[in-house]
């Protein structure tokens, strides 16, 4: 062969496979999730600009409170010479409350709470639609909460905020559902990545938060991965580039003997998420049993709020710089203590009550605290084991987010993001390892489903998935062998055979033995009472020469489908290279019962050992 012909051929056949890929298609979601990460990341930046403006004119303006920012951020405007005012400061979450509750129940009721339980709630139930006021009420009622000193983390409101613009987006396009919960998802996932500046635990806290089980949404990992870098380049952009919180200069790397001590930080970490679970939907079903106006909870709540503030101030609004000072090492065991128990309590009366806010945030401060207190403990009593403390405060937040949301592999990479601390990454592992062990039972989302299979979203899909994956083959074992009935045999014979027969569905077999036709007990119904032509009539007359048949190479779907449009309980298996030979017949209750318990092995709920094969 020529070169210049050999060189031909496999320019055609690359162009044959470039044809394969849609690359139309491919720019078209690419131009649309670097979309979805601009709107997100710009609505970070406002976001976090009416935080900074609204906690300078509220806490710092009006009760002289200035809390400490955590490294990566600073102040926007220079303090206020305010002398602090508890009185004030105490009162200032109801007022911010009272605002915010009046706007959410007056304009949008579902933007009440921490906002990333209602996107997984979109997302497995609502085929991914958000309203499109959504976002701009969440934003206005959210600043308000937090800012007027609501305890409450960013990652609720921006979460739901960046979702509902990518439902937005989608639903103006006329997009599908599936494709509207993938864009609402992305933004979800380019929110956190941004507000947080830690692009690729957004986008993993996004695809895996869904679920309770260590399971992740591999159709949205992509799309948010690349609208969370979109949004974390657009916000870095305004406000600087580096990470939230600043580490200390040296953290060791964990040596052998540290491990029980981790493994204790690790058991504590669980159990008290499990405290901060109950106590937060313990406060927030009592709020909904007040016989009170919904819009005048939140000012109740954040009353509550306030007057925890009034004795521990350091538990109101978001406490990042407090668990800044803890990687520093300047807060006392009592300080981180009273941090991380006084935070529960504030976050469960803030947002328990209707307050808008989110619940992940705080759990970084709780867990930040508790690590640090139980580093700082086990370094005072055994400093040549535990010496550098603060690697504790770095692997408690990673804990706590896990045991407090099931997101394990997330919230490692969430927290080595946020404190720039990679090289605590094998005790991060570790912690979070046991802890989601020991916490898998309870999760602050309410709305995550088990795992993909119990997912509304996926109900249909995953049927079809299993079903085109099993083939009549593997239900051969319930292949029945049934009675033939000769295609020259006489009505009035038949009559008598049928008598003492249970079976509702007759293969007709001609002189061959080959298959020729089919009936059922109800085709017999006109001549078996019309007893004047009974003994005119052959099987063949009564059969039906168009049988639907299956063989097994076909797959379930197809078979199920055969059913269902002929309404027919039973087919004839036939094998694959003869049509006419038949092997048996299978019913329709025999494939859903198989159908089912395959289903019920992939949930885990059957023990039973592998059928030997072509029995799975």
């Amino acid at each position: 062969m020529a070169p210049t012909s050999l060189l031909r051929e496999i320019l055609a056949s690359y162009a044959q496979k470039i044809k394969i890929f849609n690359f139309a298609r491919a720019g078209k979601w690419s131009v649309l999730f670097v979309l979805i990460g601009v709107i997100a990341g710009l609505a970070s930046i406002v976001f976090y600009f009416l935080c900074q403006m609204g906690s300078h004119f509220f806490m710092d303006a009006m009760a002289g409170y200035r809390p400490p920012v955590p490294g990566g951020e600073h102040h926007l405007l220079p303090p206020t010479a305010i002398p602090f005012n508890r009185w004030i400061l105490m009162f200032l979450p109801a007022l911010g409350g009272l605002v915010s509750g009046w706007i959410v129940y007056r304009f949008a009721p579902e933007a009440e709470g921490h906002g990333t339980d209602a996107v997984i709630d979109a997302y497995h139930r609502k085929g991914g639609y958000i309203r499109s006021r959504i976002p701009f009420i969440k934003i206005i009622t959210s600043t308000l909460t937090l800012t007027s000193g609501g305890s409450g983390g960013r990652e609720g409101p921006i979460a739901q905020i960046g979702a509902g613009f990518g439902s937005l987006l989608a639903t103006r396009l006329n997009l599908s559902e599936r494709e509207r919960r993938i864009m609402a998802i992305a933004g979800m996932g380019a929110g956190i990545g941004s507000i947080f500046r830690a692009p690729l635990a957004g986008a993993l806290f996004a695809a895996e938060v869904l679920y309770r089980e260590p399971d992740f949404e591999s159709e949205v990992i992509i799309p948010a991965g690349i609208s969370s870098v979109v949004a974390y380049c657009t916000f870095c952009l305004v406000f600087g580039w580096g990470t939230l919180f600043h580490p200390p200069a040296h953290i060791e790397v964990i040596n052998p003997p540290e491990l029980l001590p981790y493994m204790l930080l690790a058991i504590t970490l669980a159990f008290t998420s499990f405290f901060y679970v109950k106590t937060f939907y313990g406060i927030t079903g009592l709020f909904k049993s007040l016989s009170l106006p919904k819009y005048i909870k939140p000012a109740v709540g954040g009353l509550c709020t306030g007057i925890i503030g009034f004795f521990l101030p350091f538990t109101l609004s978001f406490g990042y710089g407090y668990a800044q000072q803890a990687l520093f090492g300047e807060l006392t065991i009592t300080a981180l203590l009273l941090l991380a128990f006084g935070k529960i309590v504030t976050t469960s009366f803030t947002i328990g009550s209707g307050g808008s806010g989110g619940v992940f945030g705080p759990t970084i401060v709780i867990g930040g605290a508790l690590g640090g207190a139980v580093g700082k403990i086990f370094h005072n009593m055994m400093p040549g084991l535990v010496s550098h403390p603060e690697a504790f405060v770095v692997v408690g937040m990673a804990g706590f987010i896990t045991a407090a949301s099931n997101t394990p592999i997330s919230a490692i990479i969430f927290v080595s993001e946020l404190t720039n601390s990679y090289q605590l990454l094998l005790p991060s592992l570790f912690v979070c390892s046991i802890s989601y062990l020991i916490a898998r039972k309870w999760s602050l989302y309410e709305k995550q489903v088990k795992n993909r299979i119990h997912s509304p979203a996926h109900a249909g899909e995953f049927m079809v998935d299993i079903l085109q994956m099993l083939k009549v083959q593997n239900l051969i074992h319930l292949v029945k062998q049934v009675d033939v009935i000769p295609q020259d045999m006489p009505f009035l014979d038949f009559k008598k055979f049928f008598s003492q027969t249970k079976q509702h569905y007759f293969p007709v077999m001609d002189e061959n033995n080959r298959l020729a036709g089919i009936f059922s007990s109800t085709d017999i119904r006109g001549v078996l009472f019309s007893p004047d032509i009974e003994h005119l009539v052959v099987m063949k007359d009564i059969a039906t020469t168009e049988v639907v048949r299956t063989t097994p190479s076909e797959d379930l779907n197809t078979l199920l489908q055969k059913f269902t449009i002929k309404n027919i309980d039973s087919l004839p298996v036939v094998q694959d290279e003869d049509p006419g030979l038949l092997i048996g017949m299978i019913s329709r209750r025999d494939v859903i019962a198989f159908y089912n318990r395959q289903i019920q092995r992939l949930q885990g709920k059957t023990t039973s050992r592998p059928e030997r094969e072509g029995q799975p």
